[in-house]
């Protein structure tokens, strides 16, 4: 547990003790900290992919299996991290994991073969793409409990137009100036981050003597409740919401990572690709408000049922598209999609499941997003080589799709006011069971 120590309360930033919520600046410091994964994820990566093959020599199945390999073995990061959250608090870890990050990019900016590349790109998939994730996660989810929803829906934002500042930005700097200089510009960026999060983010409100979500009343210093990770994994809640952002993953990797040549197969040209990237991007922006503004008044596994439904709809659209109309529409549905699960998978671990060991617990459902992110693309490709199509497993994804969300809108979710105040491993009282 997140004891409050007395670094905290002597750091304690003077709008602690103001009218102003500090958990909005711990916010933004978060999002900043999910920028900072671009160079542990699959599109930051692919922006120094083909300067990177040339200057090291390697061909692309050789990459494709560095990666693949990286990507499983950092997944293990997320669940490692989630306990040292829990222990020393998101202030000490978001630091450490992005001083960490920004080191492994300098290593990586100066490797000259395959195993260098194996090294590097796992800690960098590993500490990026995984650990860093569930910690800028944790700090938002550490501070706001009544407000989550919206405060997840305005991290949301603020990531997605970091990341649509920052892509661009390194791709600029790739073909400029070479992808060697362009990661050692991104190792600054991280670096700068790990100072940020030292100087203004702070583990819980608790810890500087405010209550959650109460910036005129301050509290006792408590430790922060919450239920037990063992006691998590026994509830179908966690597994219905951990399986459909998964499976989200899953689908939007594996057919975003060839989507192109996927609308190439319906007959799309090169333009329509780029109009239907823009529109997901979009819809996408827009549907983090819509995916906050209905999480206050809609029941949280109510949202992830419709979010569910809606991308079962684009999967069974997708093969029928024959006009730009219906391909616009798809990627629409999927924008709709992307917006609301994103901020569900943010927002739905502290509300059903409380603060306490909220590292664990998105450790664990980060683990499962990085793996089914890795198993999307070549559950893609394999559909290709073995089908000379890629329609058929739309057909066969789809089900599986629509089966989460009728799950997810049957589902009992629980609360995290439930929660049992004991410590991990001691005796309790079994959770409440579903109604």
């Amino acid at each position: 547990m997140v004891e409050p120590t007395p670094l905290d309360y002597q750091s304690a930033p003077p709008l602690a003790s103001s009218r102003f919520y500090y958990g909005w600046v711990n916010l933004i410091v978060a999002a900043l900290a999910m920028v900072a994964t671009l160079p542990g994820r699959t599109l930051g990566l692919a922006l120094v992919t083909e300067p990177l093959l040339r200057d090291l020599s390697l061909d692309r199945v050789q990459y494709a299996t560095i990666n693949l390999w990286a990507t499983l073995i950092g997944a293990t990061f997320a669940v490692l991290c989630g306990p040292l959250i829990d222990r020393f608090g998101t202030r000490v870890v978001v630091s450490g994991v992005c001083g960490l990050l920004g080191a492994t990019v300098v290593a990586m900016s100066r490797v000259h073969g395959a195993t260098g590349l194996l090294v590097t790109a796992t800690l960098t998939r590993g500490l990026g793409q995984s650990a860093l994730s569930v910690v800028s996660i944790a700090i938002v989810g550490k501070w706001f409990v009544r407000r989550i929803n919206l405060a997840m829906a305005v991290y949301a934002v603020l990531l997605s137009i970091g990341f649509m500042i920052a892509f661009p930005a390194v791709q600029y700097a790739a073909e400029r100036a070479g992808w060697r200089p362009a990661w050692q510009g991104v190792a600054i960026g991280v670096l700068a981050v790990a100072v940020l999060g030292w100087a203004l983010v702070r583990s819980t409100p608790e810890s500087i003597g405010l209550a959650a979500d109460a910036p005129a009343r301050k509290a006792e210093p408590t430790t922060p409740t919450g239920w037990p990770l063992r006691r998590v994994l026994l509830t179908p809640a966690f597994w219905v919401f951990a399986l459909s952002c998964a499976m989200f993953n899953l689908v939007y990797s594996g057919i975003g990572l060839f989507n192109e040549d996927v609308l190439r197969e319906l007959g799309f040209d090169s333009a329509t690709f780029r109009l239907l990237l823009a529109v997901m991007t979009m819809v996408g922006l827009l549907a983090n408000f819509l995916g906050g503004w209905l999480g206050e008044r809609w029941p949280i596994n109510r949202l992830m049922a419709v979010a569910m439904l809606m991308m079962t709809a684009g999967l069974l659209l997708l093969p029928r598209a024959r006009s730009g109309s219906h391909a616009l529409a798809y990627g629409a549905l999927m924008g709709v999609t992307g917006g609301i699960v994103t901020v569900v998978f943010f927002a739905c671990w502290p509300r059903m499941f409380g603060r306490a060991h909220l590292g664990k617990i998105q450790g664990v459902a980060q683990a499962m997003t990085v793996l089914a992110s890795a198993l999307g693309p070549v559950l893609v490709a394999e559909s290709k080589r073995l089908t000379n199509s890629y329609l058929p497993l739309l057909y066969w994804l789809a089900p599986a799709v629509g089966a989460l969300g009728v799950c997810a809108w049957l589902i009992h979710v629980p609360s995290a006011g439930q929660a049992d105040v004991a410590e991990e491993g001691g005796d309790s009282a079994q959770p409440p069971s579903p109604v």
